[in-house]
């Protein structure tokens, strides 16, 4: 069973992702809604996926995303950044971060998820970003 943790300032979204998600067969090991907290619960937690949120209240996405492949690990934890805004709107910092890809909050799904990780998703809702060499 994928094993995630949804870090997001927005605890309607965080219930609403959480109960999708669960339904979906993905376990929710934890929630974060600051980047310290989002540290802390991947050390603790070592989930397989973090869905991290671009606007984390006052404090970037990215900055967190890179503080997460930096200080947990090995291996560095493994970051799909989410975000109501199109992905276009922050393609360049997108591919520029340490994340393995992108998901639209509207169009989040266990089945998104697993394609973002497989680095199979094409489309504008699941998009593997840094994938593994050669891909």
């Amino acid at each position: 069973m994928l094993r995630c943790l949804i870090i997001d300032d927005s605890p309607h979204f965080l219930a609403a992702a959480r109960g999708l998600l669960e339904r979906e067969g993905v376990a929710v090991v934890g929630v974060a809604s600051t980047g310290a907290e989002a540290l802390r619960c991947v050390e603790a937690l070592r989930p397989d996926v973090a869905l991290l949120d671009i606007d984390l209240g006052g404090e970037s996405g990215f900055e967190v995303a890179t503080r997460l492949h930096r200080d947990t690990g090995p291996p560095p934890s493994r970051v799909i950044l989410i975000s109501t805004h199109a992905e276009q709107d922050y393609a360049e910092l997108i591919a520029a971060s340490p994340v393995i890809g992108f998901l639209s909050k509207s169009a989040l799904s266990a089945g998104a998820i697993r394609d973002v990780l497989g680095s199979g998703g094409d489309g504008e809702s699941a998009t593997p970003v840094n994938g593994p060499p050669g891909t």
